[in-house]
């Protein structure tokens, strides 16, 4: 499929892209190449086949959760670089 120039340089603008006359060219035909494989993908038949929200199959990459005991206040604060007895001091953010 092709796409005209002047529809580059309009999605350009939408985009507030400026682009010379090479970059025009070049998007024109590498856009068209694009759509033309799409309109080879939708010639597919694809009955039967079901809809997938991915191409590869994805599993859970959690572990399963476990009770463990916490650190506690002391080894929690062991390695901070600036604390007090209790807590972390931290940069002021909001002035």
């Amino acid at each position: 499929m092709k796409i005209s120039k002047k529809d580059v340089v309009h999605v350009a603008n939408l985009a507030r892209l400026e682009l010379d006359d090479a970059a025009v060219e070049k998007f024109s035909l590498q856009i068209g190449a694009i759509l033309d494989y799409v309109d080879t993908l939708n010639r597919l038949d694809t009955t039967g086949v079901r809809s997938t929200s991915h191409a590869i199959f994805l599993t859970n990459a959690f572990r399963d959760d476990r009770i463990k005991q916490h650190l506690g206040q002391e080894l929690a604060l062991a390695n901070a670089p600036e604390k007090d007895d209790s807590t972390f001091w931290v940069p002021r953010v909001i002035g």
